[in-house]
């Protein structure tokens, strides 16, 4: 299986420019020659807005939005899968109590065809988005053709604890790599817009950061890590696809550090295939 991960710093608000920025970085792959595709968690409108009133003007459906109307080209273009996160706009069966919140923050995925897979809405939300984005009903997997088979995306904070645990937590509970083994998921996406760890700067990746995500998929690799949620432990070989923003947005400074592992408990030892700079922008294609 080939994928590829794009890792850029995109500018907020400018939707328009940031899509061709991408286009730009995807123009020279061959058709045919990858399977799946990931962009960062809001990638085209950028992640911090202060008010759920400032991100209003940005919000899409999914079907129909530039972030999908993007994908949708894309993963035709190429004959690939292709996911990518954006702002989704709250829709009429969103029956909730908003308390003034305007979206959910959301990811696509697009098949071969062009035709959209599935929409995923992350359910761990974190403190900068929590004034504007509805947590959504919780995680979820696809099931499509090989050599994919099952696929499973979350972004950023569902790889933390979930509440009532402290969501700094490096231990247990597992909730994401828990429902990776429980539905023998076989490829995680997570698409990120996580922030910089600003500790041994001077290293061209955020190694405290890398070492913190592998930490919370313990799971996967190492035989002796407690599953949770009725999680029997497996030996399957997983693909973990790690794809985050990097630059500096409104004050905030992203870790970039874009990775791909091969996981398996047999192992004991997660295998880093790729990893990105903090502050790369660019394409990496990579075999599994």
């Amino acid at each position: 299986m080939r994928v590829g991960i794009v890792q850029f710093a995109p500018k907020v608000e400018h939707v328009q420019e940031n899509i061709e920025k991408a286009r730009k970085f995807t123009d020279a792959i061959t058709p045919g020659s990858v399977d799946l595709l990931c962009f960062p968690e809001t990638i085209f409108t950028g992640y911090v807005f202060p008010t759920a009133e400032s991100i209003k003007p940005y919000l899409e459906l999914p079907g129909s939005g530039p972030t999908s109307l993007f994908c949708s080209d894309l993963a035709k273009r190429l004959r690939c899968f292709v996911s990518a996160g954006y702002p989704e706009r709250l829709s009429g069966s969103d029956t909730e109590e908003t308390q003034g919140r305007v979206a959910k923050n959301s990811a696509v995925l697009y098949g071969p065809d062009g035709e959209l897979v599935g929409n995923y809405q992350k359910s761990n939300l974190f403190d900068q988005e929590v004034h504007w984005a509805l947590p959504g009903p919780g995680l979820s997997h696809f099931s499509v053709p090989s050599p994919i088979d099952s696929l499973s995306i979350a972004i950023c904070m569902d790889l933390n604890p979930w509440p009532p645990s402290d969501w700094r937590g490096t231990d247990e509970p597992y909730e994401l790599a828990s429902y990776c083994i429980k539905h023998k998921v076989k490829v995680l996406v997570l698409l990120c817009a996580w922030l910089d760890s600003e500790r041994l700067t001077e290293l061209e990746s955020d190694t405290g950061t890398a070492n913190y995500w592998m930490s919370r998929l313990r799971p996967l690799w190492q035989s002796g890590a407690q599953a949770t949620d009725g999680a029997d432990r497996d030996d399957i070989e997983r693909t973990v696809i790690i794809c985050n923003r990097t630059g500096t947005e409104r004050g905030v400074t992203f870790a970039g550090t874009s990775l791909v592992a091969k996981t398996s408990a047999a192992k004991g030892v997660p295998e880093i295939v790729t990893v990105m700079g903090r502050k790369e922008e660019g394409l990496r294609l990579v075999d599994v």
